[in-house]
């Protein structure tokens, strides 16, 4: 009998810990997942398994820190009481008596219940962080099969591009979490103050495709909300998209991303150009160094090389890695040195780069920033405004200028949902955010750039043609040359339908541009 009574209750000790640890990892993803979505927003499931998939190398060391004080440590002093409360067994118990017969024991909970109440909470928990992140939409959209690509994809290698007879430099800047939200109600933006005057007046003075007659950009899409996605999509004009077959997909740590695809690096390297990536942190978080390095781009410059080349100290880490003060610096001395290059050699380069100090959670306010505003993203997204006009200043002050076309862009709309919905959403409830779009000293001009609807895809096909390429039938990838007539895929279909069409089931997708087999 002793036996059988020691055997019983190590049963229930095991069914115990094994329903504990159950609702445990329930809180941790509910409250991890409200965490992501009242910092980043809903930028779609599909972002949130790339970034699992990528790894966390490169991750800003305070965002870590924000999750495990915020989130991780929370739900586990959370679970950890409710799993007390429910499993303790005081020395006398709690009983309501129902009448002289018949009296029913509130607590301690029998052990049923208790599993039963464990069970039910994880549920409960799981069902709200699955919810919470969209993870139902994306799996109904993986049980739907999509033709857009089949049907769309226009494959670079089967057009014929002609560069002109004297090519032009390219220098490409992506302008992190940049939106025309910061501008003013009055330029057409959503903030009560003009935050990014510079940006504004350089929009308006060069070439800003627009989906009315203002400043306006580009509508965030699927694949493309996040910053890799959104390179990927900018010089692909392709969505970033995981395989279906998760354990095998192609976005591991070491795995080349979208390997089978032709890009506009890929396109600049057969035609020549030198091209260099330069990035303010460690350049292989995202998988940017392997997408850049293995479609054509001939250097990779990050916070380590800066380190190299004497930018910073060795020992120098802030944010992400470097603020973008030093980025500046770091980019005016390659660009030079790529320039006198390209002057010896009569090859034309193409230098890319991304800003970062505009990063959520509220920003990086460096030594150059004001303390006009009393939120700090306002103020550093005012000083980076200031910083990028007088690197563009700098730019057009080079001999190189007269033969080089800019392309200014931010990289997606900001995911500092807590600025959003604290500043914006309670004013100007159903402002439509767009993605920031420049294009300065332009070798072709356009009376078409303004009341357009269109996405990241078509800065593909517009760059080529802003340095001067003629490209057959005006499209490749799913994107459309901005500067012709044709019809952009999100003004033939509708954005909601390409949307709704890039988030479904793709075997052609991974057949041909991941290379899954699948």
């Amino acid at each position: 009998m002793k036996t059988k009574k020691i055997q019983r209750n190590k049963k229930h000790l095991t069914l115990k810990i094994i329903l504990s640890l159950l609702v445990t990892i329930g809180f941790i993803l509910l409250m991890a997942a409200k965490w992501y979505t009242d910092i980043y927003g809903n930028t779609g499931f599909d972002s949130i398994l790339f970034s699992l998939f990528s790894g966390v190398n490169g991750v800003q060391s305070d965002l870590i820190m924000n999750y495990l004080k915020n989130s991780f440590i929370p739900a586990i002093m959370v679970s950890a009481f409710i799993c007390f409360i429910i499993w303790f067994v005081p020395k006398s118990n709690i009983v309501m008596t129902i009448n002289e017969k018949r009296r029913i024991r509130l607590y301690p909970f029998s052990n049923v219940f208790a599993s039963i109440a464990c069970i039910v909470l994880t549920a409960l928990t799981l069902i709200s962080a699955s919810n919470m992140t969209g993870l139902p939409q994306y799996v109904v959209a993986l049980t739907q099969q999509t033709t857009i690509f089949e049907d769309e994809y226009i494959d670079p290698d089967n057009i014929n591009i002609v560069f002109p007879e004297k090519k032009r430099n390219l220098i490409y800047i992506y302008l992190e979490s940049m939106e025309n939200t910061f501008m003013s109600v009055e330029n057409g933006g959503a903030e009560p103050y003009e935050l990014i005057p510079e940006l504004y007046e350089i929009a308006k003075e060069n070439t800003n495709f627009s989906q009315h007659s203002g400043v306006g950009g580009a509508r965030p899409i699927f694949g493309g909300t996040w910053t890799i996605g959104a390179m990927t999509s900018q010089t692909s004009g392709l969505p970033l998209k995981l395989a279906n077959n998760i354990d095998k997909n192609n976005f591991g740590e070491n795995v080349t991303i979208l390997p089978n695809v032709t890009t506009l690096n890929t396109i600049l390297n057969k035609n020549g150009y030198h091209q260099a990536l330069m990035v303010g942190s460690n350049a292989e978080y995202g998988g940017r160094k392997r997408y850049f390095l293995s479609h054509g781009v001939d250097d990779v410059f990050d916070i380590y090389t800066a380190r190299e080349d004497g930018i910073i100290p060795d020992d120098y880490w802030v944010w992400w890695g470097m603020e973008d003060e030093h980025l500046f610096e770091y980019a005016k001395l390659k660009i030079t040195n790529m320039a006198k290059e390209s002057e010896r050699t009569g090859e034309p380069f193409a230098f890319t780069m991304l800003t970062v100090d505009t990063h959520h959670v509220a920003g990086y306010k460096c030594d150059l920033c004001d303390d006009e505003y009393e939120e700090q993203y306002e103020n550093v997204i005012r000083c980076s405004s200031i910083q990028v006009g007088s690197f563009i200043e700098w730019i057009q002050s080079q001999p190189f200028y007269e033969n080089t076309t800019i392309v200014m862009t931010g990289d997606h709309c900001t995911m500092d949902n807590g600025y959003i919905q604290r500043n914006i959403t309670p004013n100007h409830p159903d402002y439509d955010r767009r993605v920031y779009n420049c294009f300065i000293n332009s070798a072709i001009k356009t009376n078409k750039s303004k009341n357009r609807e269109f996405l990241a895809f078509d800065m593909f096909p517009t760059t080529l043609a802003a340095l001067g390429c003629e490209i057959d039938g005006e499209r490749l990838g799913l994107g459309t040359n901005l500067f012709s007539d044709v019809d952009t895929l999100a003004e033939r279909l509708g954005v909601n339908k390409v949307d709704e069409e890039l988030s479904k089931l793709s075997r052609y997708f991974n057949q041909h541009f991941l290379n899954t087999g699948y």
